[in-house]
């Protein structure tokens, strides 16, 4: 994949993800600059793989791309959200 491709499409979909933490999560406006950052974090260390998924199911069944960009986004709220639950224990 040409790499300014893959730079738009890591940018929209890390666009996508902190909208949806931010949705999913209400809480995360309460949450530390500290506590933020370490959500994105893990956010970041995650996307390699989630990325490399949406680019395999994209390529498996483009006519559902939008999906896998979806779920991709999804599972990197998810992992956000995670990390801001444990450290509001």
């Amino acid at each position: 994949m040409d790499a300014n491709k893959l730079d738009t499409l890591g940018k929209k979909l890390a666009d996508a993800a902190l909208t949806l933490l931010v949705r999913l999560y209400p809480a995360v406006r309460q949450a530390s600059n500290a506590e933020f950052e370490a959500a994105r974090a893990a956010m970041r260390a995650r996307s390699r793989s989630v990325i490399d998924e949406l680019i395999d199911d994209a390529r498996a069944a483009p006519g559902v791309a939008h999906f896998a960009f979806q779920s991709a986004a999804l599972s990197l709220a998810h992992e956000g959200i995670r990390v801001l639950q444990e450290a509001q224990k």
